[in-house]
């Protein structure tokens, strides 16, 4: 055995590229060296030491970080993200930095701290959401941020794991995340684009039409889960597994933060979510607030609907109507806000199984007064809880089924519809972003019913059913129907079919308060 090449031997024969048939391998010092049938294949360029699993403290583990690194950063929202190593690399100092992950947590809390001391240079998310201060230095200048949709970023992530370079998804196409022009940085003080986003290349494939979307890999990932062995092996807890799982397996350096480290074979084989290869340094928890985002609990004697002439009864109105497009045995993902009310009005003896894009199928209902668990939220942030029968999963498994056409139907909120079903509900360019989250992907699927529920006009009057939309695209010809405390429309390849109105609306109401045309259908309902 050899610990470099001998005088000997040709040099190709120790390229690491040169494909041979190793009978005996054996490593020496921190060199692998393969004995085969035509010579020797040098690994020396391999760190064993870096690579090898160890317990560490915090600020040791993030000590590998250099400035300018990539950063994976696991979690949902706050939940199942890396508190302990998020402040452990806002004490480091660290900066320049770039972060990978579905968002930044919130104002003073998770990413946002490393937000607030401007340590992050970078970010590539799926959304803002309500962190006033990651939206205030996109939209000044300050911060550089590449708005991914949310299925995309898990895949993406995925995919570098895998060593896929590139592949290609439905998702976004005919949007500005296909064409371009997506701002990516703001020129200082705000308003105009200094940096914009490139184009992708797009495909036909069955006559369905794709883009190109490449692999995403970090220097670094932190991550979040519940137990680890001695092995490096690990179990995570409920929702909080999200995109830790496709983020550990990202990275050359991963850090897990967890909350308890037991003994080698205290975990059964078939339980591992994420094998120890993956992992480098085990971190056990110190910060462990677990802050909940938007704490729900099921209000005293359930559902009550809501006072006549109220705004909570126009969106009553609104999605009572949408549950009437449930069908029995139907698995459907209900958007945030208006549309997630749908889901108390499921006729009896109906089943519907209800998905949240975060990593649940057999959505609940919101837990009773003591029993929320911060480890256990919908995709709205909220505490929910799980029926019986139902599955936990990661976000790239989640987007999968989503993206591969297993949900029936997507009842989503929107800020426009065009008459030909283009959708716009994520951006008003250089006034407010909050991200597309999850949406372009729920709207990308052929297989999928794409239901809208919004209310008809705009604060002021302003149109919101249009001939084209304004503001940017979440997805073109996606939309099937169009429900709002108005009217039912539905969108076909000719145009706008308005097939029922409102009690106590008029056709002319309607056309008052529409912004593209539409024809009458011969059996106009009501609702």
């Amino acid at each position: 055995f050899f610990s470099s090449r001998p005088k000997s031997l040709p040099a190709y024969f120790c390229e690491p590229r040169v494909k041979m048939f190793s009978i005996a391998n054996r490593v020496v010092g921190s060199a692998r060296v393969y004995i085969t049938l035509t010579g020797v294949r040098c690994m020396s360029s391999v760190n064993f030491d870096r690579k090898r699993i160890r317990i560490c403290s915090a600020s040791e583990a993030v000590s590998e970080i250099e400035d300018g690194a990539t950063m994976l950063v696991g979690g949902f929202g706050l939940c199942g993200i890396p508190e302990t190593l998020i402040e452990a690399v806002k004490a480091s100092g660290k900066t320049g930095l770039t972060a990978v992950s579905n968002n930044a947590g919130v104002d003073g809390f998770g990413l946002g701290k490393l937000l607030a001391t401007k340590q992050i240079s970078k970010m590539v998310s799926s959304y803002v959401g309500e962190n006033a201060e990651f939206e205030r230095q996109f939209l000044s200048g300050e911060l550089t941020v590449e708005l991914t949709p949310q299925g995309t970023l898990a895949e993406r992530v995925r995919a570098g794991g895998a060593g896929i370079p590139a592949f290609f998804t439905p998702t976004a196409y005919g949007t500005v995340i296909h064409e371009g022009g997506s701002p990516n940085r703001y020129k200082e003080g705000g308003g105009e684009v200094e940096v914009a986003s490139r184009p992708r290349e797009s495909r036909q494939y069955n006559g369905i039409n794709y883009i190109l979307e490449e692999a995403i890999t970090g220097d670094v990932a932190l991550i979040k889960a519940w137990k680890a062995d001695e092995n490096g092996n690990l179990i995570f807890r409920k929702t909080a597994m999200n995109f830790n799982k496709p983020m550990a397996k990202a990275a050359k350096f991963t850090i897990a933060e967890v909350e308890e480290i037991v003994p080698v074979g205290t975990i059964e084989p078939e339980h591992v979510h994420v094998p120890g290869v993956y992992v480098n340094r085990i971190v056990k928890a110190e910060l462990n607030e677990k802050r909940i985002e938007r704490r729900t609990v099921l209000a005293e004697g359930g559902f009550v609907s809501a006072e006549p002439g109220t705004p909570a009864a126009r969106r009553e109105r609104i999605v009572r109507r949408a549950a009437k497009e449930f069908r029995d045995g139907m698995h459907a993902n209900l958007g945030i806000g208006m549309p997630m009310l749908a889901s108390n009005f499921i006729p009896d003896g109906m089943k519907v199984t209800l998905q949240s894009e975060n990593g649940i199928l057999g959505l609940g209902p919101f837990p009773h007064e003591g029993e929320q668990d911060a480890d256990l939220i919908n995709a709205g942030k909220e505490t929910v809880t799980i029926l019986p029968g139902g599955a936990y999963f990661s976000s790239d498994e989640s987007f999968a089924m989503i993206r591969g056409g297993h949900i029936d139907m997507s009842i989503l909120g929107a800020m426009q519809v065009s008459a030909n079903g283009d959708l716009a509900n994520w951006m008003i360019p250089g006034k407010m972003v909050k991200g597309m989250g999850g949406a372009m992907d729920l709207v990308a699927s052929p297989g999928t019913k794409v239901v809208i529920t919004m209310d008809h006009t705009a604060k002021g009057g302003g149109h919101k059913i249009l001939e084209e939309c304004t503001l940017p695209l979440t997805g073109k010809r996606c939309v099937d129907m169009i429900i709002t405390e108005l009217a039912v429309f539905h969108c076909t390849d000719s145009g706008l079919i308005l097939s029922e109105v409102a009690d106590g609306v008029s056709v002319e109401d309607v056309r008052a308060a529409t912004g593209a045309s539409f024809v009458v259908a011969d059996d106009l309902g009501t609702f």
